[in-house]
């Protein structure tokens, strides 16, 4: 069992998590996870011009983050499902104060909830709504230039928290950068521009890279829309874990997912959907030798700006 608990922390499963994990080397990891370089593929059609954020002092915008996900872990022996139901998160993110670099601004999940589907188990529901509850609270300080770079990042000390899963921590802060704080090229562009947001992850020391590929395809005024597909790889690599006796080979690990993105310009918050999936190949070795595990999993983000509903 302690093998399945390490194993599905190491493959993104929001479920099962590593608790066991020393938190100290990873927390900045988590708040750098932003960190890209942006490639220009197509300019697009004329007439081109800059895309650039717009957030004036004081403003806040709210929204929520909901996600869903299953996992599918095999071994030779077993097979294992788990499933994140859905998890709704109740976001704030400002005021913004200008910087000499761009706007810095907090962002904090105001609260989270577990989505229970009717005739649940009542002792599961309540531990559904326990498990959510963990991100109350949750959050940081982000500065940004007018392209969307992260300038500074820092983790509040609710988000350092060792209750707080490290794994889920990172897929929180990846979405949101994904999609709601869209990286913007440097040069003019038009309808059908494509280009490319490049990013170096570490998850529990394995080297993790990801694309994000944005295709502009509607624009009025400081108001975007555009298609976005995500790749993630890691090339085959070996992590120890001395405290659990582990160590675990990567052969492959690779994800995919596709959606939209309503973006605008002078909100700190998107309206965005993605779904995807994801597939590794691990080899687990510990005293008892060695064990392959294959894991698929299946997952959707939706991002709501709430502000003016309220």
């Amino acid at each position: 069992m302690k093998q399945m608990r390490v194993r599905s922390a190491i493959v993104m499963s929001v479920l099962l998590v590593l608790s066991s994990c020393k938190k100290d080397a990873s927390s900045a990891t988590a708040a750098d996870a932003n960190a890209a370089t942006v490639l220009l593929l197509d300019a697009g059609a004329e007439p081109q011009s800059l895309l650039r954020y717009k957030i004036a002092d004081g403003t806040i915008t709210k929204s929520n983050m909901d996600f869903t996900m299953a996992t599918l872990a095999t071994t030779d022996e077993a097979a294992v499902l788990s499933v994140v139901p859905g998890v709704r998160l109740h976001i704030v993110s400002g005021p913004a104060m200008a910087t000499d670099g761009g706007v810095e601004f907090e962002v904090k999940i105001s609260k989270a909830e577990a989505m229970i589907p009717q005739g649940i188990d009542p002792e599961i529901a309540e531990d559904l709504r326990k498990s959510a509850a963990i991100l109350d609270d949750v959050g940081g300080t982000v500065e940004m230039n007018d392209r969307g770079m992260t300038m500074a990042a820092e983790l509040n000390d609710r988000a350092k928290s060792p209750d707080v899963p490290l794994r889920l921590l990172m897929m929180i802060v990846n979405a949101r950068t994904t999609l709601s704080r869209v990286v913007l090229p440097a040069e003019p562009v038009g309808l059908g521009a494509r280009w490319e947001a490049r990013k170096d992850l570490e998850i529990y020391g394995f080297q993790v890279q990801q694309v994000d590929t944005y295709t502009l395809v509607e624009r009025v005024g400081d108001e975007i829309k555009l298609n976005v597909s995500v790749t993630q790889n890691a090339l085959p690599q070996t992590v120890e874990f001395p405290e659990e006796g582990l160590a675990i080979s990567v052969e492959q690990m690779s994800a995919n997912a596709s959606g939209e993105i309503v973006l605008n310009l002078n909100a700190l918050e998107s309206d965005a959907a993605a779904a995807g999936n994801a597939k590794d190949k691990l080899a687990v070795t510990g005293q008892d030798g060695s064990k392959r595990i294959e894991v698929e999993e299946a997952f959707e983000v939706r991002m709501t700006n709430t502000t003016a509903f309220e």
